[in-house]
């Protein structure tokens, strides 16, 4: 009985999983189909939106916010994240990621559900405007490819990353993120090329419940699973995408870890 009840729970849990990143792989096609209207220029405002200011984001007053900031409290964005919006050092990529993303990120930095030295301060001295602004600006900015990186076909990081661990309740990052780490529709921000330092802080803050849970609530319970040397193999795997093409990338399905073979789990 326990062992059925066990069994049942867990394929609860995957089909609920899965189910939800199917309902945003789903929205994301849906966004993708052309319009029946042209497209609003870049200096338009948002809409439909949910959040502070989303509805009416200014992505020009996002743009001086990123290259100019606001002395003395608010510093220029492309300083850590770059001109390009696609990171600098252990500061993480914005470009082309999604503005709910972005704008909920910036909001919960603001109202202390999300804790970090760095972005609390600056995200609490910029009003919704500039929040909803920033948000819509490097959403709109075109991110550059990455590429995965060549690994080996038993690599832990890319089997979880590509397959997951289900006996524990893990799914697949790409379930959400997409195959290559691309990030899906609006919630689900991209993975791949982000540094291994900043993924794993992350991850450690989920599973202090050091930032919210994320889209459909999904990943505070995902982190609590991971174990430490999960935590840094999924990390240095999307870390290792990089703007070049691997000469022989892993594929989408590698071979089980030589650990999850013997019976142990990677």
């Amino acid at each position: 009985m326990t062992l059925n009840f066990r069994r049942s729970r867990g394929a609860h849990r995957r089909r609920h999983v899965l189910a939800a990143c199917a309902l945003a792989l789903a929205a994301a096609g849906a966004a993708a189909q052309p319009a029946a209207s042209p497209a609003a220029p870049a200096s338009a405002a948002f809409s439909p939106a949910s959040g502070p200011g989303l509805q009416a984001a200014d992505a020009k007053l996002g743009e001086q916010l990123a290259k100019t900031g606001k002395p003395p409290q608010v510093p220029a964005c492309v300083g850590c994240h770059g001109a390009d919006g696609m990171g600098v050092a252990t500061f993480p990529r914005l470009a082309g990621t999604g503005v709910h993303y972005l704008s909920e990120q910036l909001q919960a930095l603001a109202d202390g559900r999300r804790n970090n030295a760095t972005m609390s301060p600056i995200a609490k001295a910029m009003t919704d405007a500039e929040r909803a602004g920033a948000a819509l600006y490097f959403s709109r900015l075109p991110a550059k490819p990455r590429y995965a990186p060549a690994v080996a076909a038993d690599d832990p990081g890319a089997w979880l990353a590509t397959r997951g661990r289900w006996a524990d309740g893990i799914p697949a990052c790409a379930s959400c993120h997409g195959p290559t780490g691309q990030g899906v529709g609006d919630s689900f921000p991209p993975l791949a090329g982000l540094p291994q330092a900043y993924i794993e802080e992350q991850l450690a803050a989920w599973q202090n419940a050091g930032r919210p849970e994320g889209p459909m609530d999904l990943m505070r319970g995902v982190a609590a699973r991971l174990k430490p040397a999960d935590v840094k193999a999924v990390a240095a795997y999307y870390s290792g995408f990089s703007a070049t093409p691997a000469a022989a990338a892993a594929t989408a399905a590698p071979s089980a870890p030589a650990t999850a073979a013997s019976g142990a789990k990677p």
